[in-house]
């Protein structure tokens, strides 16, 4: 198995990179590292596996990222999720939702060192696939090298090689997911030092990474940048980072982007998936452009509602190409 370029990756996020939002991701990128939502083990087990698993080719590589703390039930996930034909499978110890602490896994089990040792062990001998964990670097008031390097150490004498570190600390009380995500504030320091103490493997980075400058300083420290909202937030900041990291100026501009995914669309109608599903993951394309207001308006009138049709996205690309592309596009 060739080794996974993970030099750049989009991060997991919930409600967001499912498999439409990742093909419509690959066709801007063609080396970003690709990550599903946070899935459940117990949704795959006992779930419709096809509709909750199933991808195109298009989109690898791509990893699927699991929640649970069961070690029975994430080694049977793995080995569904490589029958699937995924590239990787990485243990969420980052969530805070409440609803994720209930179900004891994501960034509760920050507190379980040994726990986290066992489920990934299990997942590990249960897989030829690599298996990776992402976490936070601490939890409430703990947010301590030795306590997080001891913690790396027991995941590396599990068998994983890569670690993923968002750096911030994890309140699980008192803060929604949300605010989680800006209030406890960025260690980068911290991370730097993990990769020094623990050279044999490879630290992904995460966390508040916004532009090309950034990630090229961090890559001088760690082995690759993970990035979630600003990517999602903004699509077409992957033809920056193909460009500037990658040193690939094949790209495509954002209407051949359009022009291509009205293809998937038609598609994908032709199997029953809603307009809406796949285009309210292009709201950005246009952020920083002219015009960009119009083109957010007219998805949200166009695209959100559920008897939205494959004729309306056709119309969108008529906006693109035609009469109103110069005001659009600056």
């Amino acid at each position: 198995m060739s080794k996974l370029n993970r030099k750049i990756s989009m991060a997991p996020m919930m409600d967001c990179t499912d498999r439409h939002d990742r093909y419509f991701l690959r066709l801007i990128s063609k080396n970003i590292f690709l990550y599903s939502e946070m899935i459940a083990t117990g949704t795959i087990i006992h779930g419709d596996r096809k509709k909750i698993l199933e991808f195109n080719e298009f989109e690898k590589p791509v990893a699927l990222q699991l929640g649970g703390s069961d070690k029975k039930e994430l080694a049977e996930s793995c080995k569904i999720a490589e029958d699937y034909g995924y590239d990787e499978i990485n243990l969420n110890l980052g969530c805070p939702s409440k609803k994720v602490q209930k179900n004891k896994f994501g960034a509760c089990l920050i507190k379980e060192p040994d726990l986290v040792a066992e489920c990934l062990s299990a997942m590990v001998h249960s897989t030829k696939l690599p298996v990776t964990a992402k976490t936070r670097i601490g939890f409430d008031n703990v947010e301590d090298f030795d306590y997080l390097n001891s913690f790396i150490g027991k995941i590396k004498a599990a068998g994983v090689k890569t670690i993923i570190l968002h750096a911030r600390k994890a309140i699980l009380k008192g803060l929604s997911p949300k605010e989680n995500l800006k209030i406890p504030k960025i260690n980068y320091p911290m991370v730097y030092d993990i990769k020094k103490s623990n050279p044999d493997i490879e630290i992904i980075i995460n966390g508040a990474i916004t532009n090309t400058d950034q990630i090229k300083n961090h890559l001088n420290k760690v082995d690759g940048v993970m990035i979630g909202r600003a990517i999602y937030q903004s699509p077409y900041f992957l033809a920056d980072i193909e460009k500037e990291i990658f040193n690939n100026n094949d790209v495509l501009s954002r209407e051949a982007i359009v022009e291509k995914l009205v293809d998937y669309v038609d598609m994908e109608v032709k199997k029953g998936t809603r307009v809406n599903q796949i285009m309210r993951h292009t709201v950005g394309l246009y952020h920083g452009q002219r015009g960009a207001g119009k083109w957010k308006r007219y998805l949200s009138d166009n695209m959100m509602a559920r008897d939205s049709d494959f004729q309306k996205v056709k119309h969108i690309l008529d906006i693109v190409q035609n009469n109103e592309k110069a005001e659009m596009v600056a």
